[in-house]
């Protein structure tokens, strides 16, 4: 056999080996001594010197060998499938290696960095979160369904699209997935009465933990006017600081929104909520009214920009 055969075949088998779905769960590391690296597993930290991928598979599957079983893969592994690719590795489905996603620089520039004492994957609540061992054996077709089953649900519901764009998306899905087949989703009543009471709770902790920022960064407050398509003239009232944005209520001001002396009281009360000698500015729309529900304002604050 010539050189470049041997070349060949040795590029081909490198090629096989790293498209091996365990490669998703373990991790190489350089030798020093400039020998074979060794292999990390992402869910104990256990390292391996020798016996290659072979080994690390039984780790994986809790296949009793010459490696010792993995306690901390994810609830959702399929041993059975693992130990049946351990018993039969040429029996590997094509169409699933060709499922496995390829991690990106900058995911391995992240791992080669982590300690042993480290967590070596990202939050499957993020979006670059390592794949479990179910999700990388599903087929095409199974993704297909799982796809399917979303967008129907996004054009019955006349949804709009970039809703997929929201930061609670993916994390909705991954807590689906983690309990698994034959959960129930919210009903209608527990939706518009406890699980509401809930949110409501969880949002005014976050506006509660903004306001405590406002005395040491001080803040903005915000008050945008518009017209709705009843005519009403609301104003929306915003505060803002280097910790965050923070809706605080929309009122109709209809009533009082030509009188410069109402909408300075309205403003007034703005200030009182969040405290005046914590708000440095107040940006408002430049109609001759608001300018002179300014000019009262900071005749009462002159503190206030």
């Amino acid at each position: 056999m010539s050189s470049e055969q041997i070349s060949s075949t040795a590029s081909t088998q490198s090629v096989r080996a790293k498209s091996d779905p365990t490669w998703e769960h373990c991790t190489a590391i350089p030798n020093e001594k400039g020998g074979k690296p060794r292999l990390r597993c992402l869910y104990c930290g256990k390292e391996f010197g020798g016996g290659g991928i072979h080994r690390m598979k039984q780790h994986l599957a809790g296949k009793k060998g010459d490696a010792t079983s993995c306690k901390s893969v994810p609830h959702d592994r399929p041993a059975k499938k693992l130990r049946k690719e351990e018993d039969n590795p040429l029996e590997v489905d094509d169409e699933i290696v060709q499922e496995i996603i390829p991690l990106s620089s900058s995911q391995l520039a992240k791992r080669k960095a982590s300690t042993a004492g480290d967590k070596f994957f990202a939050p499957r609540t993020s979006s670059g979160a390592q794949p479990g061992i179910r999700s990388a054996f599903a087929g095409k077709e199974a993704l297909h369904r799982a796809d399917l089953a979303v967008v129907r649900w996004l054009y019955d519901c006349c949804i709009p699209m970039n809703a997929v764009n929201s930061v609670y998306y993916q994390p909705m899905i991954d807590a689906i997935s983690a309990i698994g087949p034959g959960y129930k989703g919210p009903t209608y009543h527990a939706v518009r009465t406890k699980l509401l009471q809930d949110m409501k709770k969880e949002v005014q902790l976050l506006v509660d933990e903004c306001r405590s920022f406002w005395a040491e960064t001080g803040c903005t407050i915000m008050a945008d006017g518009w017209q709705d398509q009843r005519n009403r003239q609301l104003i929306n009232f915003l505060v803002y600081c280097p910790r965050g944005m923070v809706f605080i209520k929309s009122v109709d001001a209809s009533d009082i929104v030509k009188d410069a002396q109402n909408l300075c009281n309205l403003f007034m009360d703005m200030v009182a909520f969040t405290g005046a000698n914590n708000v440095v500015h107040l940006v408002t729309d430049n109609a001759a009214n608001y300018k002179a529900a300014g000019r009262l304002l900071n005749d009462k604050f002159p503190s206030i920009f």
